[in-house]
């Protein structure tokens, strides 16, 4: 893969007051009569009607890797007062977009700059005239991302979280203080609409105008580092918008074939990004690099990956995260924070649920999405047969592997571990819903059943894998998500951070800070191997799910009871010592190597046995 020559394409300002314009558009020519024209308006101006945008037509020229292209300038500095009474050419935010004129089809206005860095409203792409880059902490400077088995994810959309990009930064503290150490952001490329998830994107390299602007994002993430947390980005790369020029333009002039879109792998969502083209290629490889660069983000989560998974040695997902990981070790070897011993720690995750093992083992992904664990959860908690032998193989991410070598390299791997994410409704929704009568669309989860939730959030936070909590589920957020209709990514559920308060949020927040800082603190839950007692007479058949953490000099055992009853079990401790429940400090005993003791689990709760001699 190539990176495209941003330094050309999309706007730019050089010298002060000059701003150059460069868009590629193959197989859009001059010869055939086409005319391209840049419509511009200072951004205070957009809604006056005296005031009209300006005009300026660019010119055809040939890229030698991509075909037709045009280029043309704006003297500001001439241009200023051309329109009496407008701001045009005053320092600050400009709006524009293009025109085409082709001689078949008329008149196409609207078109979206793929290669904008700043976005309006709607259609409308952006620059700022005057733009200071943003300037980095000197914290920055030594920030680390860190290793891939320590992380704890937390996923969040800024509007919901926090509402917007501000209210999340003001929470950065409260998630340090949780103890998480990565965030996991929803997507923040530019879309059509504001109350959006943002999977349709028109716009990639940039931040939407309706969570601030460049400098603002990176702000966010220089503020998020100083407080020991990565970020992450939701990538969207296997499909788009129907207004994404390079599918818009095509198909407004009837062209047959597309040189960037078009069928490749699965094809959800309409159309694809055809992979099989160098432009498509390029272009997302390109706007890796600039988000790494510009944005200083930690890594990516890439979203359908079946829509461009063609196989390990394909032209699509494989090739991606293998050029953005080569990059990353070549290129910004010289950025401290990928740099450690056992490799570059960039973080490439993979939302591939058709085939997550095999992603994983196959590509430079280091991690997966992956709903096996969810669906085993969801499963138990409907106390269907086998569902708790089902979620103790996938505590253990049966079927995973550790680690992978490519190209002689080892790189690390683990799963997701989640029961909550944005695809799906809150996990309190598993124990009965609330449904209004007047619209089933906002139904919620009963509350009063939190405490149900407790021994899945230990589980969860002591499996094997990545952990991954979804914004408000350490406080018993009970949001009803549908699986399909517009009512499920364009109806705004803002967290609703009173439940901290009350004593369902106390309750639960304490339990999953308590477990947070027991993972941190404890290699046996980031490292440690994972052995599920699988025996059904002494646990299953009671609704108890036992596992331990081992390491070569530590060993934690974890006991969960899904029943309404205290439960009194024995088991044999193979390793001896001094055993100290972690959670609370009851029932803490010695015992020798190969004895068998008696435990009482408390109902819908959990031990923590931990070896601490």
């Amino acid at each position: 893969m190539k990176s495209l020559a941003l330094n050309q394409l999309g706007p730019k300002e050089f010298p002060a007051g000059v701003v150059s314009f460069g868009l590629l558009l193959p197989w859009v020519s001059a010869r055939d009569g086409n005319r391209l024209y840049v419509k511009i308006i200072h951004e205070h101006d957009q809604f006056i009607q005296s005031v009209q945008p300006l005009t300026f037509e660019l010119q055809h020229r040939i890229d030698p890797e991509y075909g037709d292209a045009w280029f043309g300038t704006v003297d500001f500095n001439v241009s200023r007062d051309v329109q009496p009474g407008s701001r045009f050419g005053s320092a600050g935010r400009h709006v524009y977009r293009y025109e085409l004129h082709n001689p078949n089809c008329g008149i196409l206005d609207w078109i979206v700059d793929p290669f904008a860095r700043e976005y309006a409203v709607g259609k409308l792409s952006a620059f700022t005239l005057g733009y200071v880059p943003y300037r980095w902490s000197q914290a920055e400077a030594s920030w680390k991302t860190p290793a891939l088995h320590d992380l704890i994810l937390y996923e969040l959309n800024l509007s919901e979280f926090g509402a917007g990009l501000q209210g999340a930064m003001d929470r950065l503290d409260y998630l340090a203080d949780l103890g998480v150490n990565a965030l996991s952001v929803m997507p923040v490329s530019n879309v059509a609409l504001e109350v959006d998830w943002g999977y349709l994107p028109l716009g990639y390299l940039g931040v939407d105008e309706r969570f601030g602007r460049r400098g603002d994002f990176q702000h966010f993430v220089d503020a998020a580092h100083q407080r020991g947390l990565a970020v992450i980005v939701d990538a969207v790369y296997g499909h788009t918008a129907d207004s994404f020029p390079y599918a818009d333009v095509y198909r407004r002039l009837q062209y047959r074939e597309n040189p960037f879109m078009g069928p490749f792998a699965k094809d959800y969502f309409g159309v694809s990004t055809d992979f099989n083209r160098a432009l498509t290629r390029d272009f997302f490889f390109t706007v890796n690099r600039h988000w790494l660069e510009t944005y200083h983000i930690d890594g990516f989560r890439y979203d359908c990956v079946p829509n461009y998974w063609d196989g390990a040695t394909g032209m699509g997902y494989a090739n991606l995260v293998f050029h953005t990981y080569q990059y990353v070790k070549g290129e910004m070897a010289g950025f401290s924070r990928f740099d450690a011993p056992d490799g570059p720690r960039l973080i490439q995750i993979a939302e591939q649920l058709e085939a997550p093992e095999q992603v994983l083992a196959e590509s430079y992904s280091n991690a997966t999405w992956q709903n096996a664990t969810f669906a085993a959860a969801g499963s138990c908690a409907q106390g269907a047969a086998g569902a708790i032998e089902n979620l103790g193989m996938r505590f253990g991410a049966l079927g995973y592997i550790g680690q992978a070598t490519h190209n002689g390299e080892v790189l690390s791997k683990a799963p997701l571990q989640y029961i909550e994410n944005h695809d799906h409704s809150r996990f309190l929704c598993k124990f009965g819903l609330r449904q209004p009568d007047w619209n089933p669309l906002f139904a919620e989860g009963e509350r009063a059943h939190w405490y149900r939730m407790q021994p899945y959030l230990i589980g969860l936070l002591c499996a094997k894998g990545i952990p991954m909590l979804w914004q408000g589920q350490e406080f018993g957020e009970n949001y009803f998500l549908p699986e399909d209709g517009l009512g499920r990514v364009m109806l705004l559920r803002p967290l609703r951070w009173d439940y901290f308060y009350d004593e369902v949020g106390k309750s639960l927040i304490w339990l999953v800070r308590r477990l947070i800082s027991l993972r941190r603190n404890c290699e046996e839950f980031r490292r440690g191997q994972h052995y599920f007692f699988n025996d059904y007479e002494r646990y299953l058949s009671r609704g108890l799910l036992l596992f331990e953490r081992r390491t070569e000099t530590k060993t934690s055992l974890v006991a969960l009871n899904f029943t309404d009853a205290e439960q009194h079990v024995p088991f044999r401790f193979e390793r001896g010592g001094r055993y100290m429940e972690q959670l609370h400090g009851q029932d803490n005993f010695v015992i020798g190597g190969s004895q068998e003791r008696w435990l009482s689990i408390p109902s819908n709760y959990g031990r923590v046995w931990r070896n601490v001699i």
